[in-house]
């Protein structure tokens, strides 16, 4: 039983972490990324 429960947590986090996590950081890299090179044109001009 304990081995059950074990493999339904360890599928709830591997569903949390693709559904979730990950569009978020992928969204939050290329938010700063484009952020960075805006704000490098604005200092060269």
């Amino acid at each position: 039983m304990s081995d059950a429960n074990q493999h339904r947590s360890e599928l709830k986090a591997f569903l949390f972490i693709t559904i979730v996590l990950f569009p978020i950081l992928a969204v939050a890299v290329v938010g700063g990324y484009g952020f960075i090179v805006w704000f490098l044109q604005v200092l060269a001009g």
